[in-house]
């Protein structure tokens, strides 16, 4: 069984986008932290690593970006995942018997509004989602409910209350698949990020970004980060979609020249 490491606990929204690309059938490596999600690859305690990067709500996951450009990991693949807040508790209980609910900080926030027609719930901020969910299963705790994904409920054996309890129902995070044990085949390569720095002379970026204008390729996420050490110099992070791989490696040769440094972090099937 395929060992994937996600930052998170059992039942979290990664492994959720973990099941999404890779199937049912995977045993997941629990990280308490992004850090430790790379240093399970390095030490090969798991097999690959799906890592959130950026949400349609949040924005970018900025430290991410760092931590994958210092790896060397490749970028195989990508998975969108709706996210879909759930409130949950033990079964057979209203949303009238629950004085409490648990959750992290991230998912209070984005279900707040929901909690303003119920005054008598107390919101308790935790470390992570599932964890919340299984902590009320582990105690059989009635009269608290969490706030979790479908998977958790499902895992953990807790009755959902209400469904898609969050604010902004088109709220998707997008996951990259850190995986050496897969091959793309050139023909099904349609995407591609990069980070390049550039030399400070007015004008560059835009030339850049003409030259991918010129070669066709549709720039999907653009993202700059401060160099450290190196005032106003920033690392570019760019997502590429085309659908000539040839023409794309054409305009990727062309822009060498204008770039100080530039590193492809990962040539893969964008996600359908």
């Amino acid at each position: 069984m395929t060992k994937i490491a996600i930052q998170g606990v059992h039942g979290c929204f990664h492994e959720q986008a973990a099941r999404l690309f890779y199937g049912d059938q995977i045993e997941v490596y629990e990280c308490l932290s992004f850090e430790e999600l790379f240093t399970s690859l390095e030490q090969s305690k798991a097999q690959g690593a799906i890592m959130a990067i950026e949400n349609t709500v949040a924005g970018g996951l900025l430290p991410n970006y760092s931590l994958l450009q210092k790896s060397g990991k490749q970028v195989k693949g990508e998975v969108f995942l709706r996210i879909q807040q759930n409130l949950m508790a033990m079964p057979g209980q209203r949303i009238e018997d629950i004085h409490e609910v648990h959750s992290h900080y991230m998912a209070i926030a984005q279900t707040r509004d929901f909690f303003k027609q119920y005054p008598h719930i107390r919101l308790v901020e935790s470390e992570d989602t599932a964890k919340s969910a299984a902590d009320i299963a582990a105690h059989k705790q009635m009269h608290v409910g969490a706030i979790a994904s479908e998977l958790a409920s499902e895992l953990f054996g807790l009755e959902i209350l209400q469904a898609s309890i969050e604010t902004h129902k088109q709220n998707f995070t997008r996951f990259l698949i850190l995986d050496d044990h897969i091959q793309v085949a050139e023909k099904d390569i349609d995407k591609s990020s990069i980070c390049f720095t550039l030399p400070h002379k007015k004008g560059r970026l835009a030339q850049v970004l003409s030259i991918f204008s010129y070669y066709d390729l549709n720039l999907t996420k653009i993202q700059s980060l401060p160099i450290p050490g190196k005032e106003w110099q920033y690392f570019f992070y760019v997502d590429l979609k085309f659908s000539d791989y040839n023409y794309y490696r054409e305009g990727i040769n062309a822009v060498r020249p204008l770039v100080d440094q530039l590193t492809v972090m990962g040539e893969y099937k964008s996600f359908d």
